[in-house]
């Protein structure tokens, strides 16, 4: 039965991430009152294979909004839901379980099968339709791999009962009992099988990677209603709408308050992604970028240039966890500023192939220029170097599409905190970095869609609210002869040169 707990007019976001599931309550003034943590593993069954148990994703989603509702002591009026986009679990839609571990957006097993896709000349053709890139990142090559090698879901998929979902839908599924399966155009334009003009699924690549439509989820509006979820409460189950869903970097975009065209952000979390909104105008990148779909004021959807770097955060977790350099990820800043530079050493974090705008999956990660004066310092400041630096490219390439000088730039993310990262960034890129006081921008853009979508804010109201007066990082000052007190193009080349020493072929295609 049903609690019929007093409704709150908070808002609960569910942040599934790619290491863990966070649960924030919102109130009317979009500011946390509310909130809880949860990690699931990843498993790594063979080299750039990453995969994810369903099972332990929804338990932790289960875990985390238990804990939020019994803080609240109330019900809260809605829900949002936003989470790591190209991963893909085939789900048996009659029990509510995955056939198969889901793969994640890191994983690299379709590298070869993306490669002869390309030699077959349809990269355009997908770029075209989807703004996206030949590349195992995305979803459409998982999707056929798993048809093609997991057991049971060829079988499930011809008896009508297999679903391929993101992690939003597979959240919908189970928090309404199995009795809505949806998802929105911010994921589907991630799965490299959905046409972001024409804002469906492409018959020409379904046919390529042999999916059903019907064995997809349908797509709504970001803003709007995804079902009823049964959430516990602290004395039984509590109904709540959802209404809003958006995938992870939309919604810290839409968090950030970039609703409208020509606003930028940068999230800093286990990857870097950088998002440009463009509004009613879809901008092809030449410069590596990719075109996707965002939310506007109103949660519609909206165009936006992209670029990804895979490795963010991870480094630091790489460095703590592998490396044993530090004990917690947060030493790292005072460890960077322990030393005056890097010793000349260059970081190229390509654990899972190199993003935008190199798009290289078979390239690897690599230490460059140690001596025998390295040490642990210049090894961890030349990893949140490699972060500044992979936003940069991402930065310049942004400028050179769209023809924009790129003067500043919001960020958020759990990186974000690093006050050195922070600062090298600025100085990198020669933009002003803006950090807002709430870097749970991600959350607070699930819980804004939702709040939309149920009508309980309209868009200029939660524009207002997302808003905030930030904390600025400048770059280094330049001198009267232009330069700057460390040279910036000096290392901006050690860089390059890093980059080009790890590629696996000369150039992107």
């Amino acid at each position: 039965m049903t609690e019929k707990l007093e409704v709150d007019w908070t808002v609960l976001a569910i942040d599934a991430g790619t290491t863990g599931v966070t649960a924030i309550a919102f109130d009317q003034g979009l500011r946390p009152v509310a909130r809880a943590y949860a990690e699931f593993p990843q498993g790594f069954p063979r080299p750039g294979w990453v995969e994810h148990d369903a099972t332990a994703i929804l338990q932790a989603v289960d875990l985390v909004t238990g804990r939020v509702l019994a803080q609240l002591g109330k019900a809260p009026a809605a829900v949002g839901i936003t989470n790591q986009r190209e991963t893909v679990f085939a789900l048996d839609t009659s029990s509510g379980q995955a056939l198969a571990p889901g793969l994640v957006w890191q994983d690299r097993r379709t590298a070869e099968r993306c490669g002869e896709l390309r030699e077959q000349g349809l990269g355009p053709m997908v770029r075209e339709r989807t703004g996206l890139v030949l590349d195992p990142y995305f979803s459409g090559t998982k999707i056929e791999w798993l048809l093609r090698n997991a057991p049971g879901v060829r079988a499930a998929v011809d008896q009508g009962r297999c679903a391929f979902v993101t992690v939003d839908a597979l959240i919908v599924h189970h928090l309404t009992r199995g009795q809505a399966l949806a998802t929105d155009p911010t994921n589907a334009s991630r799965t490299m099988l959905f046409d972001i003009e024409r804002r469906d699924y492409c018959d020409e690549l379904l046919e390529v990677f042999g999916v059903r439509r019907e064995s997809l989820s349908p797509v709504l509006p970001s803003a709007g209603p995804f079902g009823t979820a049964e959430l516990a409460g602290p004395s039984g189950p509590v109904s709540v709408p959802i209404t809003g869903l958006l995938g992870d970097q939309q919604a810290a975009l839409f968090g950030q308050g970039c609703t409208g065209a020509g606003d930028l952000k940068t999230t800093y979390g286990t990857g870097c992604f950088l998002l440009l909104n463009t509004g009613d105008s879809r901008v092809s990148s030449t410069a590596g970028l990719l075109t996707t779909l965002a939310a506007d004021e109103h949660g519609g959807a909206a165009f936006a240039l992209e670029g990804s770097a895979f490795a963010g955060g991870s480094i630091i977790q790489w460095m703590r966890d592998e490396l044993g350099l530090l004990r917690d990820a947060s030493d790292s800043e005072a460890m960077a500023h322990s030393v005056q530079d890097t010793g000349g050493v260059v970081l190229v974090p390509a654990f899972s192939g190199l993003g935008a705008p190199y798009w290289d999956a078979e390239a690897r990660a690599a230490i460059f220029g140690m001596t025998r004066g390295t040490n642990a310092a210049h090894i961890v400041r030349a990893g949140l170097d490699a972060i500044a630096h992979q936003c940069t490219d991402l930065v310049e390439a942004l400028r050179a599409d769209s023809g924009l000088a790129v003067r500043a730039m919001r960020v958020d993310g759990g990186a974000a905190n690093n006050k050195y990262l922070m600062q090298r960034q600025a100085d990198l890129a020669g933009l002003v970095v803006e950090r807002p006081s709430e870097v749970e921008a991600t959350a607070r853009g699930a819980a804004a869609i939702a709040a939309l979508g149920a009508g309980l804010l309209d868009g200029a109201a939660i524009r207002s609210a997302l808003i905030e007066e930030c904390e600025t990082f400048q770059p280094i000052p330049r001198g009267a002869d232009g330069a700057a007190p460390e040279d910036v193009a000096a290392v901006r080349a050690l860089w390059k040169d890093a980059i080009a020493r790890t590629r696996s072929r000369p150039s992107p295609d």
